[in-house]
């Protein structure tokens, strides 16, 4: 790829939209992850916790994941009718939803401004199923490294445990 500018749609992709890009890859996740972060050590936040152990830490991941996700629900043992999660999962909303849609119309207005160019003998199609499959490993990986070691604090230690006949 030395001396290629990747392409899409006929338009040059340079470095302002990588980066618009990347923030919008990790801005939600890192306000899922530092806002669960921040309401599983708060002390005040303890009492809104009605499992504790790896369920706990799973019920606060969902509630904040479904906050970032626009959806807004959370676990029946999670008591998130409180302050600091009316506030917190307001966040994680806004955070959520522009987080995303901000670099996402950055990157639109400047691929509107660009000319179309032509497809020379470096062009990537993007109609193919090599495409296709890069981009599925691309996600399943990003997703992976993002999310998985919180995974493995929650839900995978509340199965192990659960199946050595410990439960929360």
């Amino acid at each position: 790829m030395v001396g290629r500018t990747p392409e899409y749609l006929g338009k040059k992709i340079e470095a302002g939209e990588i980066k618009m890009a990347t923030l919008a890859v990790l801005i939600p996740a890192v306000t899922i992850l530092l806002l669960s972060a921040v309401a599983a050590v708060v002390e005040a936040n303890a009492a809104s916790i009605a499992n504790p152990g790896p369920h706990g830490l799973s019920e606060i991941l969902y509630a904040f994941s479904s906050g970032a996700g626009n959806n807004g629900s959370a676990f029946a043992g999670l008591a998130a009718n409180t302050p600091f999660y009316n506030l917190w999962l307001s966040v994680a909303m806004l955070f959520g939803r522009f987080g995303v849609i901000v670099p996402a119309l950055a990157i639109a207005g400047s691929l509107a401004e660009k000319k179309i160019s032509p497809p020379g003998p470096g062009t990537f199609p993007t109609t193919g199923w090599l495409f296709v499959i890069l981009l599925a490993g691309v996600v399943l990986i990003v997703g992976a490294l993002t999310f998985l070691p919180a995974l493995a604090l929650g839900p995978i230690v509340e199965q192990l445990l659960m199946l050595q006949g410990t439960t929360f």
